[in-house]
């Protein structure tokens, strides 16, 4: 179920708590949850509803004017039934969660190899470790600016970025990038295993 800007901030706010759909199959389902850009949203109910059934409260909840705005929507797309999803609290997507989590000690050797295999997998070596460490020394520098210090496309530095966004180890700001807690945690971890190295 996608969501446009409008919707969203509404939902923020607290100003939306519906959202009507017609569709043949329902994508989100009772009990289910939905990840936004605003963070994770909980769907307290999907209930299938007759348009006659809907009231111009219902169309306040959902953000139209009134409820002949909110039926014209539902008759743009003729085919499906109506559902009408109630949501429930708004919190922070698991990425975010996850970024703010400092693993220990015997959880980060499984996150370092993972790195390993993306950085097995990847055409130009290992790439994991150096945008880590690019990215804590320049936080906040554009994503253009850093590609360049390392060589690279910066179309792949970005889809580099994301995969270690995924892992929870980068957040993205307004401009560029920094490392989250999590990903400083490992970043220390790398260091003290090369000067272990190093030091033999």
């Amino acid at each position: 179920m996608l969501l446009n800007q409008q919707t969203l901030h509404g939902i923020k706010t607290g100003d939306i708590s519906l959202v009507f759909r017609r569709w043949k199959r329902p994508t989100v389902k009772t009990g289910g949850t939905l990840l936004t850009p605003i963070g994770q949203l909980a769907i307290d109910a999907v209930e299938r509803v007759a348009p006659s059934e809907i009231t111009t409260g219902d169309a306040k909840a959902a953000g139209f004017s009134d409820l002949a705005s909110l039926l014209e929507f539902l008759g743009r797309r003729p085919d499906g039934e109506v559902y009408r999803v109630r949501l429930g609290a708004l919190g922070p997507g698991p990425r975010k969660a996850l970024r703010d989590i400092v693993p220990p000690e015997s959880e980060i050797d499984p996150i370092l190899r993972r790195l390993e295999r993306l950085d097995s997998r990847s055409g130009f070596g290992p790439w994991t470790r150096p945008v880590l460490e690019l990215i804590s020394s320049h936080p906040a520098v554009r994503a253009g600016d850093l590609a360049e210090v390392l060589g690279q496309d910066r179309a792949d530095f970005k889809i580099n970025v994301r995969k270690l966004k995924t892992l929870g180890l980068t957040e993205s700001l307004a401009v560029g990038y920094r490392l989250s807690p999590r990903g400083e945690a490992v970043l220390a971890r790398f260091r003290r295993s090369m000067d272990g190295v190093s030091g033999r």
